[in-house]
Parts: structure tokens; sequence; C-alpha cells
């Protein structure tokens, strides 16, 4: 068993998710969950998500051997604070953050807690948000990246990477400068496209060319969907890194430009063929390496 007594603070589209599945895998005894929003906290207990919640931080925590903090970034520095000084011995403290940097600062605030701090970040999500978003099977095949410092307790690191294989994900472990710098290209980077994108059109053109858009535009842009507020914290959190994935990313479209208007078809074709061919290897790449993992995980 994973847990005794689970607390999740934040039960939304996440942390909602993996309730759900630690419960179907018979992981956790009792499941709390604690946030400010009574309404969405009440249907979380009537969808079987959790079995009671709490408004009040001391009170949710009481009794937890696990805690898992699903809340915005911004929010992150204020739950920590509040959890210093009133863990009892050997609770594990975790997160699902999309940036590290700055959620292992905010930790730091444990004290004599911080090495059982584990960062985490599972690599799944959808659009939508609220607990009742929350899906079975979220994570798997899919990563979760631990990002654990040198004060880590090897335990605690342990606990929370079987917790997160208990649910299908594939874990590995990257340093937390390394990790910001990767989800700013690959995450960050995309959902500032797809908002940029739809502002853009929204501003140019009003509604016309929302009414003749197809399916390639909604593909494109359904992560615009996304929770503004999550997002804002992110590029507050990730910034420096985020920038410098723009700043590449401009530079790529300034060399299409330059195609265009020299009439360079070869130089699109080169661009558009190497495109392609890099994002099909990467979807075969991804689905083996995957499958591998999982496979040596099945043997251990």
């Amino acid at each position: 068993m994973i847990s005794q007594r689970l607390t999740i603070i934040g039960v939304g589209l996440i942390g909602g998710s993996l309730a759900r599945a630690l419960r179907a895998a018979g992981a956790c005894g009792e499941i709390v969950g604690h946030g400010r929003d009574i309404a969405n906290l009440q249907l979380a207990v009537d969808l079987g998500v959790i079995d009671r919640f709490e408004t009040d931080l001391r009170n949710s925590v009481a009794g937890a051997d696990l805690i898992v903090l699903a809340v915005p970034l911004s929010a992150m520095g204020g739950i920590l604070a509040g959890l210093a000084g009133q863990l009892a011995p050997g609770v594990v403290v975790t997160d699902v953050g999309s940036a590290k940097a700055s959620v292992v600062r905010d930790a730091r605030q444990l004290g004599d807690a911080f090495p059982r701090f584990v960062p985490a970040h599972p690599i799944a999500g959808t659009e939508k948000s609220g607990v009742g978003a929350a899906v079975d099977g979220l994570f798997e095949r899919h990563y979760t990246i631990l990002t654990p410092v040198a004060e880590t307790d090897g335990e605690a690191l342990a606990r929370v990477r079987k917790m997160w294989e208990t649910v299908g994900a594939t874990t590995v472990s990257m340093e937390v400068e390394h990790h910001d710098r990767i989800l700013a290209d690959t995450s960050h980077l995309p959902h500032m496209l797809a908002f940029a994108l739809v502002d853009y059109l929204a501003r140019q053109d009003g509604e016309e060319p929302f009414r003749y858009a197809a399916g390639g535009f909604a593909d494109f842009t359904r992560i615009a969907s996304s929770d503004p507020v999550m997002w804002r914290d992110i590029c507050f959190a990730n910034g420096a890194a985020i920038r410098e994935a723009l700043k590449g990313y401009m530079n790529t479209l300034a060399q299409i430009d330059r195609h265009l208007a020299d009439a360079d078809g070869a130089a699109l074709l080169d661009c558009f063929s190497d495109a392609k061919q890099r994002r099909d290897r990467f979807l075969s790449e991804r689905e083996a390496a995957i499958g591998k993992a999982q496979d040596g995980m099945s043997d251990e």
C-alpha cells in the first residue's frame, strides 16, 4: 500500500485523476481532499474521488503519511509555508507542478522536513480543469519526471516513484534546471503559441476566421482552452526558460519569412520535410521508449 492516509491539496484534473488511479489500484486507505472551493470538493466526494474533505490546512494533513500538492504554482509557496513545522516525522510531501526551480525554492520553507519533499511532474493532462475532468488512466504510458535535489531522502524518493509507477506512469529522474529548460521547449512554448494564435486572430478579424477554421486549427489550438490562471503562473515561474524558447522559435519563423520573401521553395520543402520526419520519428521512438521502460519495471 502506498499510503494509509493520503491528502491531496488541490483536487482538480491532476490531483483527482491521481486519487482515482490510486483508489482503483487499492493503493490507499483514506483519501482526504483540501481546497477552498467547497462545491468542487463536494463533487469530488460525490464522484468517489476522495473520501472526505477539509478546508483547514492543519486538519487536512492531520494523520496523513503522504501529501500531494496539486495547486497552481502561485499558491505553492503559501501552502508549503503553512505546512512548515506541523508535519509529523516521516510524512512525505510531493507536488505535480510544471516548473520545478520555483517549487524547490518554495519547499525550502519546510525546514527539517525538506528532505522528505520530492519534486515531481507528471507529463500528462488535458485542456480541461476541475475534478469533473478527472479521468481513469490519465498517467498510463506517460512519463513522470522526478527532480530530487541533493537533500532529498532516498526512501521518500522511492515511495513517490512507486506511487507514480502504480498508476501506470514511467518515471525518470532529471536535474531541476534541465527539467525547466526541456519543459519550456516542449510544453510551455506550445501553449504560448496556441494562446497567441487565437488571440491574434480574434484581434485581427473578429469571428470570421473561426467560422471557417477546420480540424487543423482545432487540433493546433486545443491547448488554448487550458486554464489561463495556471498558465500565467507557469510563465512567471519559468519565465527565463520560456523567453529563451520564444527567441529560438521566432528565429525559425524569421527564416521561414525569408524563404517566402525569396520565393525559395526548395528551402521551404526542406524545412517542412525535416519537421515531418522528425515528428514521425518522435512518435515511434516515444512509444518504444515507454514500452521498454515499463517492461523493465515489470521485471523488477
